[in-house]
């Protein structure tokens, strides 16, 4: 805690035992003195300024502490920045962020459900009136309108980050009331993957419609690359000495590398080599939806997704991702190593391919009967 003068020429703050300012020199006037409290409890600093006399500057000094002590203290400076409205905050201060900091695709995603869902369901209310109930309407009205669970746990995160980065910079002191609003229940893990077959009829038909789509649908397929790593991939990104495709800068954030198969190594050496840091797929530049949309064409003119409703179900594009993985466990690759491959964060991320993977489990046993059975002519084990 302290008291000190506070200089009205160039606003420093200084010792009471000085008699000018050390700054800029002023002399302190006998009379109409300006006083600069700071009070500092558990991590917590309040800062006022009060002109008159040092007797009034003490006594609010006591009693800002005895309060913040108490956990009493009502900030009039932090409750005008809880009484700024949802929708101001987040189009001054989080959706600049966002943009600044976050994969154009990223920020694209959060602008479109904010804008769609979250604004006209919180409206104006102040932040320090966004309460779990708001938020449970926001989710009644988004299942109400036939949206997938997913998209409205995307519109829970959006706000929960909104609200975590609002705390980080001071501008909300309260708990998160995403916090206490409970996530819709759901699996939308993609389960269909593509047959040796349906794969080699997807290439043959892109190899059909465009060249550089064929590229891309077998760097999926062969790599498990995802869309948005494809398309930011530079000359500088392969190394076709070793064979190997380094991705950088992906979804989470760690970069890791992708080995080539032999389909994929003609690709690179039939294409004529840019500059290190040019594109190699310049004209799909930020354009994942472009590239979701021509495999669509793809899909529909093979009839993959005919008579399916369930998303899960359907081909996609990340279905040859999804491919690749699925195949990978159906050949017994520890899922530890498929996890890298893929660039997941954690291996729960990877389990979804388990049950894919041959029963090894089932094998030792069926090991062990034929033991016992060759050892002690025991012919049965359960």
């Amino acid at each position: 805690m302290a008291v000190n003068y506070l200089c009205q020429k160039c606003k420093n703050t200084f010792a009471l035992k000085h008699k000018k300012c050390p700054k800029c020199g002023a002399v302190v006037p006998k009379h109409g003195k300006v006083y600069y409290v700071r009070v500092m409890v558990n991590g917590r600093r309040i800062c006022k300024t009060v002109p008159g006399s040092l007797e009034l500057a003490r006594q609010i000094e006591s009693k800002i502490k005895s309060e913040l002590v108490a956990g009493d203290y009502y900030d009039r400076r932090q409750a005008r920045k809880e009484n700024t409205p949802f929708p101001e905050y987040m189009e001054k201060k989080y959706l600049p962020w966002a943009k600044e900091n976050k994969a154009s695709s990223s920020y694209a995603r959060e602008e479109s459900i904010y804008r769609l869902w979250i604004k006209p369901t919180i409206g104006n209310k102040p932040l320090k009136d966004v309460s779990p109930f708001v938020l449970e309407r926001m989710k009644k009205v988004m299942k109400d309108a036939g949206k997938a669970p997913r998209t409205i746990e995307y519109a829970l995160a959006i706000v929960r980050q909104a609200f975590n980065k609002a705390i980080l910079w001071d501008i909300y002191k309260g708990d998160n009331p995403v916090s206490k609003v409970s996530k819709p229940k759901t699996d939308n893990r993609r389960i269909r993957f593509l047959s040796p077959e349906e794969a080699k009829m997807v290439l043959e038909e892109s190899q059909k419609r465009s060249k550089q789509m064929y590229e891309i649908c077998t760097l999926a397929l062969y790599c498990g690359l995802r869309a948005s790593e494809i398309i930011n991939l530079t000359w500088a990104d392969i190394d076709l000495e070793n064979e190997i495709i380094y991705v950088k800068d992906p979804k989470n954030k760690t970069n890791r590398a992708a080995y080539m198969t032999e389909e994929v190594i003609k690709i690179f050496q039939e294409k004529e080599k840019g500059q290190p840091d040019e594109h190699i797929f310049p004209s799909y530049k930020t354009k994942v939806q472009e590239i979701s949309h021509f495999f669509k064409e793809i899909v529909d003119s093979l009839g993959l997704n005919d008579g399916v409703s369930d998303p899960r179900q359907k081909v996609v594009f990340h279905t040859l991702r999804h491919t690749f993985a699925s195949w990978l466990a159906i050949q017994g690759t520890p899922l530890h190593v498929i996890k890298e491959l893929l660039g997941h964060k954690t291996l729960a991320m990877t389990e979804r391919y388990s049950h894919l993977i041959p029963d090894t489990k089932r094998e030792a046993v069926k090991g062990l009967q034929k033991m016992l059975k060759k050892e002690t002519g025991v012919v049965r084990l359960k």
